[in-house]
């Protein structure tokens, strides 16, 4: 099958309008798979995603179908994740194709996601179908999905296809349009072999599985061929297609998307974003690779048992050769022993890596409060990237911190607009823009610094707009902050593991917080416990933990009271001692309490 009938296309929509029942249903028409394999969420692989009803790694996927013209067409489906934190996924799945099926959903209309996902297909140039979802629900308004995909997103609504995934309605008029809008892959007079690796896999048998999308030439089993990056030559052992399990092929060629299995031994020998070339005839220059992602939020990682670094390190590196956006280091901290600082894009995306790291690698670990990077001017002029409290200078030696800002955008009905904005200025953030969508929503656009949105913006926003409310956000710079480091002491010892930046006017109420947290998890001792949330040299909260009080009366029997009172003294004498030089253990389980419900 040439070129010319060959189409590369993904879906992309906000987070839960039907891209993955879209799928299964195009799998089902086009007879890719049998009705004894079909379940829901088929490209779903990951239990992690069944369970979560989310989809967190790109699926490529090769179908055939035939047209109502009668010619058979190969369709390369890619089923793309939804959600904020897995934006990078979307973007290096679109630079494997020429075209975008555009999902919204019939009854919610066009979300925060929608927008910035058409915004990414129209920088890639990709032809973008619009599809009306789900027009089988009784709430389902498709004049004012029409409405908006022309006033917000610029697209004629006559081009729209309605559908409903999960009754099987409009497939075929669907896969009509993909054929015919979505042009075919470009055949460029090249003599070289360019090939780009958009994703990959460790496989413990074969060692690194590349997914592949073939730009110009042909790959086949046996060819050597060489990664650009790492100027390394190896022997191709295996190439094939999805449909949707790895079947293999003779070969690759141009515009097909597929798998690739040389002799790699290690995750470290793949590159995502890389150009794969023939070794014997190498291409000049390699293909635009993907922007490189750097983590927004850092956290610290750590085995519960010291026995399992090594372990930990190994899972750590097979998970991020299929993720490139997780990036990690080793580091040590006195509580906690040896671990690692790793980087995330977000809160949704560090849970999922450590609910990874316990499934696929049945690793026990244990994460400290999630921090953002940040900008550190010193007196001298020096400059310093700082993402862990502990690495912060002191007080005196800094002119200016600065934190990360995100512009968040920010879809709510009308009724709650007056509650977003009381987040927003809650949270620190300034309201840049608000825009009237529709009778019924409105679009904020607010500047909020990263940290503030971390842990608990987007419960908040669900919660106060009924689920209603839908948000995305992108990077905007660095501005100067007020900010501290707040350290935490158990009798007058700090301990690192609950160290944090905040800002000036929150480290009063953040300190109450850990301090109330710490004394419900702290064993009592034989004395009085003091724990304090410290700034510098200053105490800013304080509880205290009372003596555990051991009965030294409980074999005086009658007699004088006197000799009561001489044992009682002689205890609280001991008690005065032992608080001078006593020692608070904190066991691993209050830090595992404390750290989980801090996050």
């Amino acid at each position: 099958m040439g070129t010319a009938n060959t189409r590369n296309f993904s879906i992309i929509a906000h987070i839960d309008h039907g891209k993955t029942t879209l799928s299964d249903r195009l799998l089902e028409f086009t007879q890719t798979i049998s009705e004894r394999q079909q379940q829901d969420q088929l490209l779903d692989s990951m239990d992690l995603e069944r369970e979560r009803g989310i989809t967190i790694k790109s699926h490529p996927v090769t179908m055939n179908y035939k047209a109502k013209d009668g010619q058979v067409y190969k369709l390369n489906l890619l089923d793309t994740p939804g959600h904020v934190d897995f934006s990078y996924e979307v973007s290096r799945s679109l630079a494997a194709c020429e075209g975008a099926l555009l999902l919204v959903d019939a009854a919610q209309g066009v979300e925060a996601q929608t927008v910035a996902n058409v915004h990414l297909a129209m920088e890639q140039q990709l032809t973008v179908i619009p599809v009306i979802n789900k027009i089988d629900l009784p709430s389902a308004d498709l004049p004012m999905v029409r409405r908006q995909l022309e006033d917000i997103l610029a697209i004629p609504s006559e081009e729209a296809v309605e559908a409903s995934a999960k009754m099987g309605i409009g497939i075929e008029d669907i896969l009509e349009a993909v054929v015919k809008r979505v042009p075919p892959p470009d055949e460029a007079e090249d003599p070289y072999v360019r090939g780009s690796v958009f994703d990959s896999v460790y496989d413990t048998y074969r060692g690194v599985v590349s997914y592949i999308r073939v730009m110009t030439g042909e790959i086949k089993k046996g060819s050597p061929v060489k990664m650009m990056s790492t100027g390394k030559s190896y022997e191709v052992k295996e190439v094939g297609v999805f449909t949707p399990k790895p079947s293999p092929r003779d070969s690759l060629n141009t515009g097909d998307v597929g798998y690739l299995i040389a002799n790699m031994k290690s995750s470290t020998e793949v590159k995502i974003g890389d150009t794969v070339t023939e070794s014997r005839n190498p291409a000049p220059k390699p293909l635009d690779g993907f922007k490189e992602i750097q983590p927004m939020v850092f956290s610290g990682i750590y085995p519960i048992s010291t026995e399992d670094f090594e372990q930990l390190k190994l899972a750590m590196g097979k998970l991020q050769i299929n993720d490139a956006a997780f990036t990690y280091q080793a580091e040590s901290s006195v509580a906690l022993g040896f671990g690692f600082r790793c980087g995330f894009l977000g809160l949704l995306h560090m849970e999922i890596v450590q609910e990874r790291l316990r499934r696929e690698f049945q690793m026990d670990v244990i994460s400290t409060y999630p921090g953002v990077v940040y900008e550190v001017t010193l007196t001298n002029g020096e400059e310093l990237i700082v993402d862990n409290p502990m690495h912060l200078p002191e007080a005196s030696t800094i002119e200016e911190i600065r934190e990360p800002t995100v512009k968040v955008y920010m879809m709510t009905p009308n009724e709650y607009i007056g509650d977003m904005m009381q987040l927003t200025m809650e949270k620190r953030g300034q309201v840049e823009n608000t825009e009237t969508l529709d009778e019924r929503r409105i679009l904020l656009t607010a500047i909020l610094p990263l940290n503030e949105i971390l842990v608990d913006f987007n419960d908040r926003m669900k919660s106060m707009t009924r689920g209603y409310g839908s948000m995305d956000y992108e990077h905007s710079g660095y501005q100067a902050a007020k900010l501290i480091r707040m350290d935490m002491m158990i009798n007058g010892e700090p301990v690192d593991a609950f160290s944090t930046i905040v800002h000036r006017d929150k480290a009063e109420a953040r300190g109450r917080h850990l301090a109330n947290k710490l004394k419900e998890v702290i064993p009592r001792q034989l004395f009085k416990v003091a724990i304090q949330a410290a700034i510098g040299g200053k105490i800013i909260a304080r509880e205290s933990l009372s003596a555990m009080r051991k009965d030294v009366t409980a074999k005086c029997y009658g007699g004088d009271i006197s000799r009561k009172r001489k044992l009682l003294e002689k205890q609280k004498e001991g008690k005065k001692r032992m608080k001078s030089i006593g020692k608070v253990n904190i066991p691993q389980e209050a830090f595992i309490k404390v750290l989980k419900t801090s996050n």
